[in-house]
C-alpha cells in the first residue's frame, strides 16, 4: 500500500473499490487452526461473507485441493450459492491466474484478504499483491494459523510488506460509514444481530424495548 494511502479518508474502504477474496476456509485447514477458537472464525468468515453481499462487493471463493481436504466451509458457500470456488493446486492464490483474472476483471485496486492459514494461504498473495499495485486489507479475525505465534509473525510480515490489518467489523462499518445509507442499513442490522455477538444480542433487546415503549429499568 502506497503512503499516500496510508492515511487520510481514501485509506478507508468503500464498497465500490473493494474486491473480497476468501482464502480456503475448509475442514482440513480448520483441523489445524489454533491461532483462534475455531467457532469464532466462522462466525467472523460468515459475517463478512454476508456483509460482502449486502453491499455488493465482488467476492472470490477459493478452495485448496478440496477432493482431498473437503469443500468449501457451507455456511459461506451458502451466502453465494451459485458460485463454484476456484478449486488450487498452487499454495500460493496470487500464482493462480484465475484468480489473479478474476479481481482484476473487477477493475478494483482495495483487495480484502480473508482465510486459512495466515502465515501461508494469506500471507503469499497478500504480500505479492501488495507488491503489484493493490492496496491489501487482510481481515485477522477471519483468518487463522497453526498457532497464535504463526499468526501473529505472519500479521507482523505483511504489515512490513504494506498490508494493513482489519477485522471483519471493521470493515463492514466501512463500507457502511452513514447509518442515514437507508438502503444496506437492513442487511447490516441482520448481519449484526447474527454474527456480532454481545452487539447483535444489545441490539435486539434495544428494538424490543422500543417496541413496548419499555426504557430498560424494570417498570
Amino acid at each position: 500500500m502506497s503512503t499516500e494511502t496510508r492515511a487520510g479518508l481514501d485509506a478507508l474502504l468503500t464498497p465500490e473499490e473493494s474486491v473480497l477474496v476468501l482464502i480456503d476456509h475448509q475442514p482440513f485447514q480448520f483441523a489445524n487452526l489454533h491461532s483462534h477458537e475455531p467457532t469464532l472464525i466462522v462466525n467472523n468468515v460468515v459475517g463478512l461473507a454476508k456483509a460482502a453481499k449486502v453491499f455488493d462487493v465482488p467476492t472470490i471463493l477459493t478452495t485448496v485441493l478440496e477432493e482431498r481436504g473437503g469443500l468449501l466451509l457451507q455456511d459461506v458457500q451458502d451466502v453465494f450459492p451459485e458460485q463454484q470456488p476456484i478449486n488450487r493446486t498452487i499454495i500460493n492464490t496470487w500464482e493462480d491466474q484465475r484468480v489473479v483474472d478474476a479481481v482484476k476483471a473487477t477493475g478494483r485496486k482495495k483487495l480484502i484478504i480473508a482465510g486459512l492459514w495466515t502465515e501461508v494461504c494469506v500471507a503469499m498473495p497478500a504480500i505479492q499483491a501488495a507488491g503489484e499495485g493493490f492496496e491489501v486489507y487482510v481481515v485477522t479475525d477471519a483468518s487463522g494459523g497453526a498457532s497464535k505465534e504463526a499468526h501473529d509473525m505472519a500479521v507482523r510480515r505483511m504489515i512490513r510488506a504494506g498490508v494493513a490489518p482489519i477485522t471483519w467489523l471493521a470493515v463492514m462499518s466501512e463500507w457502511q460509514r452513514d447509518y442515514a445509507r437507508e438502503k444496506t442499513l437492513p442487511g447490516l442490522t441482520e448481519v449484526l444481530l447474527q454474527h456480532a455477538g454481545a452487539t447483535g444480542v444489545a441490539f435486539a433487546w434495544e428494538t424490543q424495548l422500543l417496541a413496548t415503549g419499555r426504557t430498560g429499568d424494570g417498570a
